[in-house]
């Protein structure tokens, strides 16, 4: 267990209209040493995300009023920038949060274990508390800042995707080295991850598609025939 007696106090935004999952989830969060702030509908909760500035927000995905996807979008229009997890219940949403761009940092689905959700938060906050919030990685003529799941490329905002962020920030972090499509999916989508070599190469394509002036011809992202890719710049 990671150690919270530090100057600031961690506040974590609980948002879910389950009220016994809610109080469950709050009475664990608090027993661990966070502050825990609640809202139980999408309004209320961009309305005191937005006021108190939490470090972390645990936002459901299906919400009454405002569902958690326009909550997270709009939060993160007026400037909010730290983590959101969102929950949601059943596994397709996953493939929506990872193929929508409203700046979702993670996600859990529904029935979590407490341990496991626990672990994550305090995995993000340690995270968090030794990098740099506004952490970003400049190449070309391009800024990726990780945290806002974000590219700037010409001054123009591009959106990531949370996989598409992940492999980014990868690839950015291990610069001019050759990376095997085996490390490179144990990092983005983890240990027991179902996934194939063609979903990480549709990744792949997508994201050229934001950063390279010609995606068929890539100048940074580049296929090591074989065996992966290589991030190439100086």
């Amino acid at each position: 267990m990671m150690d919270k007696t530090m100057d600031k106090e961690i506040k974590i935004a609980l948002v879910e209209d389950d009220e016994n999952l809610r109080f469950l989830v709050g009475e664990r969060l608090q027993s661990e040493g966070y502050k825990v702030l609640e809202a139980d509908n999408g309004d209320d909760a961009e309305a005191m995300i937005l006021e108190q500035q939490p470090n972390i927000v645990l936002l459901d995905w299906m919400l009454p009023g405002k569902p958690g996807a326009d909550v997270c979008s709009s939060i993160r229009e007026k400037g909010f920038d730290q983590l959101v997890i969102m929950m949601t219940a059943k596994a397709q949403d996953v493939d929506k949060i990872a193929a929508y761009n409203f700046g979702v940092s993670d996600y859990i689905t529904k029935p979590f274990n407490m341990d496991v959700l626990v672990a994550l938060i305090d995995n993000k906050i340690k995270f968090s508390l030794n990098s740099d919030k506004s952490e970003s990685y400049k190449f070309a003529n391009m800024e990726h800042h990780p945290n806002m799941h974000l590219l700037i490329r010409d001054g123009k905002k591009i959106e990531l995707t949370i996989l598409e962020n992940r492999i980014l920030l990868y690839f950015l972090k291990n610069k001019n080295k050759v990376i095997n499509r085996e490390e490179l999916m144990m990092e983005v989508w983890g240990y027991n991850a179902d996934v194939n070599t063609r979903t990480l190469d549709m990744h792949i394509v997508r994201l050229r598609k934001k950063i390279e002036n010609n995606p068929d011809s890539p100048q940074y992202l580049q296929t090591v025939r074989g065996i992966g890719y290589k991030f190439v710049y100086e």
